[in-house]
């Protein structure tokens, strides 16, 4: 199945267009005792267990590798992020089949190191998407464009310092060579990318809606998925998302609003609360209704 047709699918089956972020924040989760391995893949067993039970799902994961990989320490020969990763994507094979898995890790290099990272997210981790940065050109993105792969390209970001860069004017090859903010001269190149490959697809935050709104008129006669930062704990509103994404005609089942801390941990700060597990099943369950298409 290509990735945009898993994408409609798994749209469809769950009738939302939630994406749930996977981001362990050791400090906030239950369990101290227990070492960094367990700790992680006895919380989310037991918060896709409840999932479950309640009739939850998104219709996608994204763990951002980071996440992961920063509580490893190879030089120890300790890899217990790493297994926690492979643990997680695991239980979501079984808990959460044909549910689309992105994985978070914004690689981009010259070509042959590219088509490594490439390898990581597919081969390494079998994932079905990934984000990665446009920043080196073609030559970088084209080695993602895996068969029945997806790849999102970071357009306009939902970080504060995304203006620093990315709304900066600038001669855009793709339109006449007029000027736009360099996010548009982007979303030209994704468009034209996405010629080369179907599962080309963008990161728009959701904290900047009017340029959201910008990029989706661009995109909406076209197959380009979006995934939508920003919900949540950096103040986007996914109802607001699905307001824009609704008027401008865009076929909202391509798209992703994703959500991690604020469903995975609704706390913030730890110590995690007796009912951590309760309150982050209710958070999950208010977006995937506030996210839903119909």
């Amino acid at each position: 199945m290509d990735y945009i047709t898993k994408l409609i699918e798994s749209a469809k089956k769950t009738n939302n267009i939630v994406c749930m972020g996977l981001d362990p924040v050791l400090d906030v989760l239950p369990s101290p005792e227990k070492n960094t391995r367990e700790r992680i893949t006895d919380y989310f067993k037991e918060l896709f267990e409840g999932m479950k039970k309640r009739g939850l799902s998104p219709s996608a994961f994204k763990p951002n590798i980071g996440y992961y990989s920063s509580l490893d320490k190879p030089r120890e020969k300790s890899f217990d992020g790493s297994l926690a990763l492979s643990d997680t994507l695991d239980m979501l094979d079984e808990y959460f089949p044909g549910i689309p898995i992105i994985l978070d890790s914004k690689r981009g290099d010259i070509a042959r190191s590219s088509l490594n990272y490439a390898h990581e997210a597919f081969s390494c981790w079998i994932c079905d998407a990934v984000t990665i940065s446009p920043y080196m050109g073609s030559d970088s993105i084209m080695p993602f464009a895996f068969e029945n792969k997806g790849v999102y390209i970071l357009d306009r970001t939902s970080n504060p310092g995304a203006k620093d860069l990315q709304a900066i004017d600038t001669l855009d090859r793709f339109d006449e060579r007029e000027v736009h903010p360099l996010y548009m001269a982007v979303a030209h190149t994704i468009l034209n990318w996405s010629n080369a490959h179907k599962g080309v697809g963008a990161v728009v935050g959701a904290t900047s809606l009017n340029e959201l709104e910008e990029i989706v008129y661009y995109f909406k006669e076209k197959d380009i998925p979006l995934l939508i930062p920003g919900v949540g704990s950096q103040g986007g509103s996914a109802s607001d998302v699905i307001s824009r994404l609704k008027k401008s005609g865009y076929n909202i089942y391509l798209a992703r609003i994703n959500s991690s801390s604020g469903l995975t941990h609704p706390w913030k700060k730890g110590p995690s609360p007796e009912n951590a597990v309760e309150l982050a099943l209710d958070a999950i369950e208010s977006l995937l209704k506030e996210a839903a298409i119909e």
